[in-house]
């Protein structure tokens, strides 16, 4: 694991598990929404983000995590390791309304700075909405991906902790 990028519903974990990988395995993390939204949540232009990542990937280790599914094939390609976080939603919009009240007003670690963290009911529904608008494609480039990648699916908080443990 030299390579690895973290996909998953908000609140799945992918920024907590990607610093405990980081610092696991000795590998710099890059969170994609710290580096794609400025201050008061200006959002980054395509463009930009296609070139930052392609110079993320070309590093000789990476861990990046988020989805950005318009150019998450640039970091699929690239990765040795793909971790889906399939968590059950109700889990991922717990966590995602807890991390809103924790960091209400404030900058999370992960996030762009002048990001200030707010209640978000449209995010919360996409989280509400993940599984049946965006997992069925997730699924399906990760099955096309299963031969040349390894593809590690963990559904659980539980299964998150056992994989943690075991490296």
């Amino acid at each position: 694991m030299k390579k690895v990028v973290l996909i998953g519903s908000g609140g799945s974990g992918k920024s907590t598990l990607a610093r405990q990988l980081g610092e696991k395995l000795k590998i710099n993390v890059y969170h994609l929404d710290s580096l794609f939204w400025k201050p008061n949540w200006v959002g980054v232009l395509k463009d930009e983000q296609k070139k930052v990542q392609n110079d993320l990937v070309n590093k000789e280790e990476w861990i990046i995590d988020g989805n950005y599914g318009g150019t998450m094939d640039i970091r699929l390609n690239a990765a040795d390791t793909i971790i889906f976080l399939d968590i059950h939603r109700t889990i991922c919009v717990y966590r995602a309304f807890k991390r809103m009240m924790q960091y209400r007003n404030k900058t999370r670690p992960d996030m762009g700075e002048g990001c200030e963290e707010r209640i978000d009911l449209n995010f919360l529904k996409w989280i509400w909405n993940y599984p049946k608008s965006k997992r069925p494609d997730i699924i399906k480039k990760l099955e096309q991906l299963l031969e040349d990648k390894k593809v590690i699916i963990l559904k659980s908080p539980n299964e998150v902790q056992r994989f943690l443990d075991k490296i």
